[in-house]
């Protein structure tokens, strides 16, 4: 084997791929491989700004946009719903009164009330929403991994994480990076119950496995350094430039991969034992509130895309479900879901309380410690509510619905587009899918025709439009 490569059994490409890894015990290769480029070029016309993140809160389920960010206390009875708007910081906002610590920040933010597209499943809606594209492919990769592709991570840590997972509502094309390959998929962190909000939460994603001592592994590095050593100096003899030889690649892969299980930078990222308690408290103990304090964690190491699943949690005295909080049809749609204006765990009652505490303590954070200007902060669900109310709950409407952005390159203080006397349509400024992802890049200094795809000049990030009067930039 050491004495004549070209009788290996497997191509010397292979060989290194499936140890470098594989002799860690470390099963992220994706993440690793998303620092790499793809073949192709990408638009230089706007570079990005160095340090650059999202944390992209996703209300699954679709959040009621007539109970949250857009009230209609003029409506009859069966739109209007039982809460009452109150005043914020802007001039002519109001907002539902279970949001009061975000009313006292809405300087920070940007309340977009023109919303739509046209898909009204879990599954089609929530591909449409994060790919911001009104007819996806299968294949079409959500928003997270064409910002991994675009702006992938300075440091050796994901460039994408997702954190809380979603439900069997909708096909995992979340965990994947679409026709960008698992290489742009994210590194998922908690499933159900099984997230940072639990007791003793350890995420054990660059643990090695069992056995595999720091000796043993400073072993297996010094053996595959030889064997990358060996290839390369082969490659080299057969004219072959060092810099361009596919070992050499997988050299620095294998490298990286070592510092991942043998540093603590990335591991120390996931570790909210490091946080306060009065910190892990303000942002609030349950899954929603945890996992944004992780996020800001992350975002703050370096990855770009922390991608959180708005999960609020399980009420006092009931079972757990699901993490689809905001599917919010009433009781007849479910025992377990009871009213959409309640205090169980499909409730607003129960779920606004917990956005309002989770995504305030992340703005008021991000802003102490200086990240709200590098950092874009999206809530929005795959779509809204009916403006009809049904026996105490309002079913899927994808024709309008609202969304918070804040952060980056967004204006603050603001309100943007309407919706008619009843929430049921836009009435001025839509924003589709199209335009609300390229505002998206362009707030995060991306230049929304960036081409993605793998020949270098198809699939732009984005075919839409970027709203100028959103952005500062």
């Amino acid at each position: 084997m050491w004495g004549n490569h070209h009788s290996l059994p497997v191509s010397r490409r292979r060989l290194l791929h499936q140890g470098c890894l594989g002799v860690f015990g470390l099963g992220c290769a994706g993440q690793l491989a998303a620092e790499a480029p793809l073949p192709g070029r990408t638009s230089t016309s706007l570079r990005p700004e160095p340090g650059y993140s999202c944390i992209f809160i996703v209300q699954y389920g679709g959040a009621s946009h007539i109970d949250s960010f857009d009230l209609k206390p003029l409506a009859p009875d069966n739109v209007r719903g039982p809460f009452q708007p109150i005043a914020t910081r802007t001039p002519g906002l109001e907002v539902c009164e279970h949001l009061p610590q975000l009313a006292q920040q809405s300087d920070k933010f940007t309340i977009i009330r023109s919303m739509t597209h046209g898909n009204p499943g879990h599954d089609g809606g929530m591909h449409v929403a994060m790919t911001g594209h009104s007819m996806p492919r299968p294949e079409t990769p959500y928003f997270g991994s064409v910002i991994s592709r675009l702006q992938p991570a300075r440091r050796n840590i994901p460039s994408y994480v997702w954190l809380q997972n979603l439900a069997g509502d909708v096909e995992p094309r979340y965990l994947k990076g679409g026709f960008l390959g698992v290489s742009h998929g994210p590194l998922r962190v908690g499933t159900d119950l099984d997230n940072p909000s639990a007791r003793d939460f350890h995420f054990a994603g660059f643990d090695p496995l069992e056995g595999n001592a720091p000796e043993r592994l400073q072993s297996r590095q010094k053996l595959l350094q030889a064997l990358s050593d060996r290839l390369i100096a082969a490659d080299a003899e057969e004219g072959q430039s060092v810099s361009k030889s596919p070992v050499s690649g997988f050299q620095r892969f294998q490298e990286k991969a070592f510092d991942l299980i043998t540093g603590t930078h990335a591991s120390a990222a996931f570790d909210l034992s490091r946080e306060s308690s009065h910190m892990r408290h303000r942002y609030g103990h349950h899954p929603l509130g945890q996992n944004l304090l992780m996020a800001r964690r992350l975002v703050e190491a370096g990855v770009r895309q922390v991608s959180v699943t708005a999960w609020c949690g399980v009420a006092e005295g009931e079972k757990f479900v699901h993490t689809q909080t905001w599917d919010m049809h009433g009781p007849s749609a479910g025992s377990h879901l009871g009213s959409i204006f309640g205090s169980g765990s499909f409730g607003l009652g129960f779920a606004l309380p917990r956005v309002d505490q989770a995504v305030s303590a992340l703005l008021e954070d991000l802003d102490d410690r200086g990240l709200l200007a590098q950092t874009l902060v999206v809530l929005v669900g795959e779509f809204g509510r009916a403006p009809r109310i049904f026996e105490q709950g309002r079913d899927h409407w994808p024709a309008c619905y609202s969304a918070l952005i804040a952060g980056a390159g967004v204006q603050g203080g603001l309100v943007y587009g309407a919706s008619d006397p009843q929430g049921s349509y836009v009435r001025d400024k839509p924003v589709t899918p199209e335009d609300f992802s390229a505002t998206l890049f362009k707030a995060m200094g991306i230049d929304p025709n960036s081409r993605i795809g793998l020949d270098g000049f198809t699939h732009p990030a984005s075919t839409g439009e970027p709203v100028s009067e959103i952005l500062r930039i």
